[in-house]
């Protein structure tokens, strides 16, 4: 797939890529160097390890947690 660089420098990125990878009007990109070219990302605007930080209760432990999300009619 190829797209052109208006004369402001835009690209657009072609509609399938753009369905597969979830990419929407709005969405940022990231644009870096490397592999011989230019490697484009969509951009997380959070952490993944803050995004999940604190989802835990206070002095529920990591078994009893994973028996829950499981279904274990014997978690706590």
């Amino acid at each position: 797939m190829r797209s052109t660089i208006s004369e402001k420098g835009q690209i657009t990125v072609p509609k399938p890529l753009r369905d597969r990878l979830g990419i929407r009007g709005g969405d940022r990109l990231e644009f870096t160097e490397g592999h011989g070219g230019i490697v484009v990302r969509k951009a997380t605007d959070q952490d993944p390890v803050e995004a999940i930080y604190g989802i835990l209760s206070p002095g529920e432990s990591t078994d009893d947690t994973l028996r829950a999300l499981r279904g274990d009619p014997d978690a706590v």
